[in-house]
């Protein structure tokens, strides 16, 4: 889980892990994840991460960290009898933090985040346009766009009239009465 103050490395063992550079710490039975369903068509199943028995001060962490749309990844790792990574976890899941909720009780609390899929970006608008500044965005240097408004005011003619029957290989108008015939095969 990716926050403001710096990422928070958790996994359900118990102690310290190191992977890709990285601590997390165990938390043991404390962290649960909902099922992660797959689908045979692309959609945006989400999932809910479950963290209890977190003493109060974590609590306080959890209620000044802007939390919602930061990245959350899920690993799968399987471990050797002596208790080592056998290879590099996968990813099952990579998504954002939506909605957390919070359950005190006495000295513990709950807190039970709702993860959507990365996939649901593809159901959002894309609020772009057609403009020179909005292409500067991707693309600082391309002046492209900066012609787009022009060619409103620009007449086109594709093959029409200004061009004589017969020359550059044909076009011109056929409709009218007075070419009807010429350069025309029979």
């Amino acid at each position: 889980m990716v926050f403001d103050t710096a990422p928070l490395h958790v996994w359900n063992g118990v102690g310290d892990l190191t992977f890709s550079s990285n601590t997390y710490s165990g938390l043991g039975d404390l962290i649960s994840i909902s099922t992660i369903e797959e689908t045979s068509d692309v959609s945006a199943s989400g999932i809910n991460v479950v963290l209890t028995g977190l003493k109060s001060s974590f609590l306080s962490t959890a209620l000044n960290e802007d939390y919602q749309g930061r990245v959350i990844t899920i690993h799968l790792g399987g471990f050797n009898a002596s208790g080592s990574l056998i290879a590099d976890p996968i990813i099952i899941f990579t998504g954002f933090m939506d909605v957390m909720t919070i359950t005190e009780a006495g000295d513990s609390s709950t807190i039970s985040i709702a993860c959507e899929n990365k996939l649901i970006a593809l159901e959002r608008s894309k609020e772009r346009r057609y403009t020179p500044e909005d292409q500067k965005i991707d693309f600082p240097n391309d002046k492209g766009f900066e012609f787009v408004a022009d060619t409103s005011k620009q007449e086109i003619i594709w093959g029409g009239r200004s061009t004589p029957l017969g020359v550059y290989g044909g076009g011109g108008n056929t409709t009218d009465p007075s070419t009807q015939g010429a350069g025309n095969l029979a």
